[in-house]
């Protein structure tokens, strides 16, 4: 067998690992149902499930990364991906929540170790041309595996029970295993040095786990203002943490981090446009979500079929990405393709009313599924140019947080915009509905207090429906519920034209790989 045709096996292996790892970031979200039923549980609590992998993932990411450098990316690589699979099989077999919440922390250490590793270990095995294609390949599966987790949950939990999301992975995982043994070619020691930088990765560890954490927070209490003490504690410590772990950083000889890399313009670009399209693109895909459930009527799995118009061009986009980029410039690439994300979110806008459909909903969606099928796979390749060998972990690694982060950030600002908007609309015209003020007053406090995600499920409710005001009461629900829709789409189409304009500005064309 010749060596091309084992990297290409190889490609494959990480592949795996890298859609198992990101796939159960939003794998998830359409089991919590089923799973408040099963532990009888609230479903803040459970939304933990969600929330301990992202935590975990967030703050681990650079830390595996730095290991990775130091001890051999494909050797971490191999024991995080066990790591996830011994952790799914411990999540399938959970008991009650707090088994889950910890295998699912633990399950989220082996995915950060997978998914900052993959592009590095790509990255080192192809060269030329072929390294640009392989990179595009490996996009399209990042791609793929964060918008599809809403089909495969949808069809696993309606099919097998939620357990089956963890169970499904140990299969996968093994054979994943099995092949990057054989397949994947270790990188020789490159770090120059073993000694682990303790203060690095504990400052960084704390400073991510501040920010995520007061984030996970925000977004549960939209109550609080972002100047509330509890936010200032969190996010302050976040700001304090970093200014110490830069301060730190920047005295040692073997930092865990090399700060040069962010004197570097083009790569302070690629990280802001990962953080642009986490925030703006994979965060919109949970509201799009909600919208396709709980308002327009579809099921997990049909939502998650009508999202393929999204996620189908990572799979078509992400190899021929690698050819396009050997090519062409990938710093317009991607600045184009987020200028066309930003027009579709203003179409996707344009469609957000109360008798909005698919057949309007489709158009936008496909130009968002072409920018992240375009944008995705470009960054990582860009994203190595210029990247020292014995860095590319790193690298890898940063790209990865700052994404991660930008889906986090996103996540919660696009709900505040949308909280907003919805109770603002409630509080302006529910006084114009013809019904006694009494019941006009709970039913809007209800109905505030449930947020737009659960407010169609009062507005609809059988002890609702026959009252003489119903349909008033409904009409107005969906008309806020569709003013804050068109709002978080919005904002999602701004972030996109920030991101637009980062990568035109500070990305460069070409930046040459020292290898």
């Amino acid at each position: 067998m010749t060596n091309s045709t084992r990297n290409w096996i190889g490609l494959g292996a990480l592949s795996l690992g890298v859609f198992m790892a990101l796939l159960d970031v939003t794998i998830v979200n359409v089991a919590l149902p089923t799973m408040v039923r099963d532990f009888n549980e609230s479903f803040n609590n459970v939304q933990w499930v969600l929330n301990a992998y992202s935590l975990v993932l967030g703050v681990t990411l650079l830390i595996v990364s730095k290991i990775g450098d130091m001890y051999g990316l494909k050797r971490i690589f191999v024991i995080s991906l066990a790591i996830f699979v011994l952790a799914s099989a411990v999540n399938g077999m959970a008991p009650n929540l707090l088994v889950l919440d910890i295998g699912r922390g633990v399950q989220a250490l082996g995915g950060a170790g997978m998914n900052a590793l993959a592009m590095a270990l790509v990255a080192v095995s192809f060269k030329g041309s072929k390294r640009g294609v392989a990179l595009g390949i490996l996009g399209s599966i990042i791609g793929l595996s964060s918008a599809s987790g809403p089909l495969v949950g949808g069809y696993l939990v309606a099919q097998f029970g939620w357990r089956s999301i963890f169970y499904v992975n140990i299969p996968i995982g093994i054979i994943a295993i099995i092949l990057t043994l054989i397949y994947v070619d270790e990188v020789p020691d490159l770090s120059q040095n073993h000694q682990i930088d303790f203060a690095g990765m504990a400052l960084s560890a704390a400073s991510l786990f501040a920010l995520i954490y007061g984030l996970i927070l925000k977004e549960n209490h939209q109550d609080w203002h972002w100047t509330s003490p509890q936010m200032l504690g969190w996010f302050g410590a976040a700001i304090l943490f970093f200014v110490v772990f830069i301060m730190v950083e920047a005295r040692l000889k073997q930092p865990m981090v090399n700060l040069a890399m962010f004197k570097n313009p083009h790569f302070v670009g690629t990280v802001m446009v990962a953080l642009a399209l986490g925030a703006g693109i994979y965060s919109y895909n949970t509201y799009l979500t909600a919208l396709m459930q709980n308002y327009m009527g579809y099921s997990a799995l049909q939502a998650g079929v009508r999202q393929l118009t999204i996620s189908i061009w990572s799979l078509i986009l992400g190899p021929l990405t690698g050819y396009l980029g050997n090519r062409y410039s990938k710093k317009w690439m991607i600045s184009g393709s987020l200028f066309l994300g930003g027009i579709g979110f203003l179409m996707l806008a344009n469609a957000m009313t109360i008798h909005v459909s698919f057949a309007e909903l489709w158009p936008g969606m496909v130009l968002m599924g072409i920018t992240n099928g375009m944008v995705n796979p470009l960054l990582n390749s860009t994203g190595m140019e210029g990247v020292p060998v014995r860095e590319m972990g790193m690298a890898s690694g940063l790209i990865n947080v700052f994404r991660q982060i930008g889906v986090t950030l996103g996540i919660v600002s696009l709900g505040l915009v949308q909280n907003n908007v919805y109770q603002n609309y409630l509080t302006n015209h529910f006084g114009q509905i013809n019904m006694p003020h009494k019941a006009a007053t709970a039913i809007h406090q209800a109905l505030v207090s449930a947020g737009p995600f659960s407010g169609h499920g009062i507005a609809f409710s059988a002890r609702l429906a026959k009252m003489p005001f119903a349909h008033a009461v409904q009409q107005t629900v969906w008309q806020a519920y569709a003013n804050g829709t068109r709002a978080v789409t919005l904002t999602s189409a701004g972030i996109a034209i920030a991101g637009a304009l980062c990568a035109a500005i500070l990305m460069r064309n070409r930046q040459t790989n020292h290898n």
